[in-house]
């Protein structure tokens, strides 16, 4: 849980930096990639990061300048990238405006349960990074480069002119 808002804006520059990055290295083409055909497609994972922003925030009382959670995934990578910094810019700036350390105590309603103010911004960095890791497992499957974002990814250590860790 968070307990001042300067700890949060500044994990969040750290996560959502890897976001974008994580992004970065999807094909327009690789969007509709998935797992199963009962599974989310790397585009539809992507764009749920981007709105959840607006949707989580919005039970806890923020509205970010999001897109709808039920908007048609964007068709290119440039589109969910631009809407993501977009939004992540809107939600840091009303966060910083209209709630304090203190407030990050407080209980609010999140989904039928009772959450403090300060779980609420743990969730949703760890809802990120939960759905970066689907996606970077669809996007080997698409064959395409996986970016390090805790440490090198095996792309990386290659490139580094060592053999990947094991």
């Amino acid at each position: 849980m968070f307990r001042t808002i300067d700890d949060f804006v500044t994990q969040w520059a750290s996560e959502s930096d890897a976001t974008v990055k994580v992004f970065s290295f999807l094909t327009d083409a690789s969007l509709s990639q998935k797992v199963a055909e009962e599974g989310r497609t790397i585009g539809r994972l992507a764009w749920h990061i981007v709105t959840t922003l607006g949707e989580m925030m919005g039970r806890a009382g923020l509205q970010p300048d999001a897109p709808d959670e039920n908007a048609e995934v964007p068709q290119t990578v440039a589109e969910i990238i631009a809407a993501y910094k977009k939004t992540s810019d809107s939600l840091m700036k009303q966060l910083k405006q209209q709630w304090t350390d203190e407030a990050l105590a407080e209980s609010i309603d999140m989904y039928g349960e009772t959450w403090r103010k300060g779980v609420v911004l743990s969730v949703l960095i760890l809802h990120q990074v939960h759905h970066r890791g689907q996606m970077t497992i669809l996007m080997r499957q698409a064959g395409l480069k996986v970016p390090g974002v805790y440490g090198p990814s095996r792309e990386e250590w290659q490139s580094l002119g060592m053999p990947p860790m094991e």
